[in-house]
């Protein structure tokens, strides 16, 4: 059965805030980097939003389940966000599978620096990157071999907090996005995803 027909809905699902890295354009994966200012203000833009949007729903936070990546940066963002929803920070599950593709030995660079050090891995990205596996990392396809298998499982409504290649892999296996779209689409971090009755909006 295609996981869109099993999954809970309303799902809501929110992009950590910026970190440094992400700002300098980094390849950030598996490193443990916090948010930085302009990631803690969309965070809390976040939460007043969603607080507002829950009520919009007739919904509660009683009505979901929140959970998040283990990584730091996501786990921030989801405390600002709770905090401003009037929640307990704190009161949240964290799933180890929803952490970020891990890009291996070239986390840390920017695109430029591979250009020089590393061509050889723009190349092949460029030519799969859906399939391509960094070295000592994993590639789009394994990221959405473990989050299929992690939503499978799910019973509830849920408002995730988690990263970037997690929520472009997770809109693919919602909405039906071919392969090849996935690793282009968007991922603001100022906004959130709704994904309900089969179709997605941002909020």
């Amino acid at each position: 059965m295609p996981l869109a027909k099993i999954t809970p809905t309303p799902l809501l699902y929110v992009r950590h805030g910026q970190t440094d890295w992400n700002l300098e354009g980094r390849m950030q994966g598996g490193q443990d980097i916090p948010l930085n200012d302009t990631g803690r203000k969309q965070a809390r833009r976040n939460g007043m939003v969603m607080k507002d949007f829950l009520v919009d729903l007739g919904k509660t936070p009683d009505d979901f389940i929140f959970v998040c990546s283990p990584m730091i940066r996501a786990r921030e963002t989801m405390e600002i966000l709770r905090k401003e929803m009037g929640l307990d920070p704190n009161d949240y599950k964290v799933d180890e599978r929803l952490r970020e593709i891990t890009f291996g030995n070239v986390e840390g660079m920017t695109v430029p620096e591979m250009m020089v050090e590393r061509p050889e891995v723009i190349r092949m990205r460029r030519e799969d990157k859906w399939g391509y596996v960094h070295p000592e990392g994993e590639s789009y396809k394994m990221v959405s071999d473990r989050i299929a298998e992690w939503m499978s499982e799910q019973k509830d409504p849920m408002i995730i907090v988690a990263h970037g290649v997690v929520m472009r892999v997770l809109r693919g296996l919602l909405c039906g996005y071919a392969p090849a779209e996935i690793p282009d689409l968007d991922t603001p971090q100022d906004q959130f995803l709704l994904w309900r009755d089969g179709s997605e909006a941002w909020i």
